[in-house]
């Protein structure tokens, strides 16, 4: 067989059918979710809660802890951000897309290094035995908490953490047989790099308005 079919098949050959079932929903809702989020549109919270809510079982399931907390907190996250995108005042959006000041920047940095240290924390206390992957889980749980926020509050650098992790975590998770959460990660790149795009020529037009 062809060996790239056989590396999205071979991991699956013993999973639950439910577990499949359920990552392929995730795969749908987690593309249209990155996909609305490009577009500035609110769907990105509902579509992204259901991703994140399945997500988080799955990775548990899996025993992969530092993943599973990152997504536990997407989707408390993604209840915040729907309803601060929401948010208007004389029927104009209260939240618009702009950069970080230097005060984001650094609460953005604590946010990265503390999420790192209680990542590292859970996996010590189920007393994980901690290998070069998960190390790799711990540094991009802290980058995708601080890209969250940033997302949250429409903050231009949240597409820059999203394409970078993201591409680190494409060969984390083929690296695991997790074949089809690998590929949906080379489409959130894909769609993250449109974003940030996206972002800054909506934030250029803005600017150049005002």
């Amino acid at each position: 067989m062809n060996p790239i079919f056989d590396f999205f098949i071979d991991a699956y050959r013993h999973t639950p059918t439910h577990l499949i079932v359920l990552e392929a929903i995730t795969f749908v809702f987690g593309i249209a979710s990155v996909y609305y989020s490009k577009k500035l549109n609110i769907l990105v919270y509902p579509t992204g809660l259901i991703a994140t809510i399945l997500t988080t079982y799955i990775l548990y399931v899996a025993g992969y802890l530092g993943d599973m907390m990152m997504n536990f907190y997407y989707s408390i996250m993604s209840i915040y951000g729907w309803w601060n995108w929401a948010r208007r005042k004389n029927d104009e959006l209260v939240v618009k897309v702009t950069r970080t000041n230097f005060k984001e920047k650094i609460i953005g940095f604590a946010m990265f290094l503390v999420t790192m240290m209680v990542t590292y924390s859970v996996y010590k206390i189920y007393g994980y035995e901690l290998e070069t992957p998960n190390y790799i889980d711990i540094f991009t749980s802290g980058i995708f908490f601080t890209a969250m926020w940033y997302m949250a509050t429409k903050k231009l650098e949240n597409w820059t953490l999203w394409i970078f992790a993201n591409i680190i975590t494409v060969p984390l998770y083929a690296y695991r047989g997790l074949g089809i959460l690998s590929l949906q990660y080379i489409i959130f790149t894909i769609l993250a790099i449109q974003g940030y795009i996206a972002w800054k020529k909506h934030l250029n037009n803005e600017t150049a308005t005002v």
